[in-house]
């Protein structure tokens, strides 16, 4: 791939993807004659250089723009209906998602209610909401600034309960972005620890894909060869950035979030109480965890792994090389190896695990897990 060219892929919605792509949103609105979108963003992303300059490049096309910010860091249902009253209050016409996932969570959501305006929980795809999904939704477009959970590619959103923290899927094929413009440029001053941890998440989204107990072959080839270009990019993304390991690593996250609607398992059902109940970083969360959840899964499923260790030219193909592996790389890019390095204690274990048994992710694990395995799970990762 020429690190220097913008190249477009149609797959699943039309990605323009290369160094500067970022550049062609303010003519792409003009032409879809879009004039007043809501941006959507986090609170950090908003003051970024990179940021400020995309809303320049809008104004000098008198593009009317209206940010969004006031997000958290894992996205709960108030955010999303403070984003509508803004949407509503401007008069906006579309939505630009610019960030990681929790922007383009937001963005999406805000997408899905604009014009269905009932609890926005009615339509969790958990309990068959994506049925009530029927009317139109703004014209959307997003815009990744990290390379780990691939929502700018997603139909779907993660949001939590205010109250209770715990997180509903909100689903709808319509939800796809128009167009994704991902440039591996804005990703490129992102700090280490969060290049770290978002690439965690974007290797944890395809290892699990691949395992995931749902049949669908093309999803397991996108997601090995995006298993071997973040073990071919990650370290250097993390320790000396450069263009093409950072272009790796972003196309490896856009994979990731493909091969996922084949489903996700047991790390993710362990890292969103995290995320919830003690608003942990997601993709750290799945970090810590992915060691672990890999262990669990070994017995039975050794043919997997053996597929895995030799994606990942291990010396050995086996499980446990797998997960020496993971061990070994969290170390090399600063992901501590236990819990209680990033705040878990004992007396959060019963609260956790309750959260994760509940949580949607782990039914589609290659084998069961029960309330029990995820409290030993977590006591063992402590």
């Amino acid at each position: 791939m020429n690190q220097n060219m913008v190249y477009q892929y149609n797959f699943p919605t039309t990605i323009r993807f290369g160094a500067g792509a970022s550049k062609e949103l303010p003519d792409y609105l003009v032409k879809n004659n879009l004039q007043r979108p809501l941006v959507v963003t986090d609170p950090t992303v908003a003051q970024l250089p990179f940021f400020k300059e995309i809303i320049n490049d809008l104004k000098k096309k008198n593009i009317g723009v209206e940010v969004f910010h006031d997000i958290h860091k894992n996205p709960v249902k108030s955010d999303v209906y403070k984003g509508t009253e803004v949407y509503d209050q401007t008069g906006r016409d579309s939505i630009v998602g610019i960030g990681g996932g929790a922007a383009l969570d937001v963005a999406r959501a805000i997408v899905l209610r604009v014009n269905h305006r009932e609890d926005l929980f009615k339509y969790d795809d958990l309990i068959g909401g994506d049925v009530y999904v029927t009317n139109d939704v703004p014209h959307f477009v997003t815009i990744p600034t990290t390379a780990g959970t691939g929502s700018e590619v997603g139909r779907s959103a993660i949001i939590s309960d205010d109250v209770t923290h715990q997180k509903k899927i909100l689903f709808a094929p319509k939800l796809l972005a128009k167009i994704v413009f991902a440039d591996p440029l804005l990703t490129m001053d992102l700090p280490a620890f969060i290049t770290a941890a978002t690439g965690m998440d974007a290797l944890t989204h395809n290892m699990e894909a691949f395992l995931a107990k749902t049949p669908h072959p093309l999803c397991e080839g996108i997601a090995l060869e995006g298993i071997q270009l973040i073990s071919q990019s990650l370290e250097k993304a993390v320790n000396k950035p450069d263009l093409e390991s950072r272009s790796r690593m972003l196309i490896a996250s856009l994979m990731g979030a493909v091969a996922f609607q084949k489903g996700l398992g047991v790390v993710h059902s362990l890292a969103h109480p995290l995320s919830s109940l003690l608003d942990t970083h997601h993709g750290l969360a799945n970090a810590v965890n992915i060691p672990y959840g890999m262990e669990f899964n070994i017995a039975g499923f050794e043919p997997r792994f053996r597929r895995i260790a030799r994606t990942l030219e291990l010396k050995q193909d086996t499980g446990k090389a797998v997960v020496d592996y993971l061990f070994d790389l969290n170390s090399r890019i600063g992901i501590p190896h236990k819990l209680s390095a990033i705040g878990v204690k004992q007396e959060h274990i019963e609260p956790l695990a309750d959260l994760a048994i509940a949580d949607f992710a782990h039914p589609n694990n290659p084998k069961p897990v029960t309330r029990e395995d995820f409290r030993a799970l977590y006591l063992r990762a402590l």
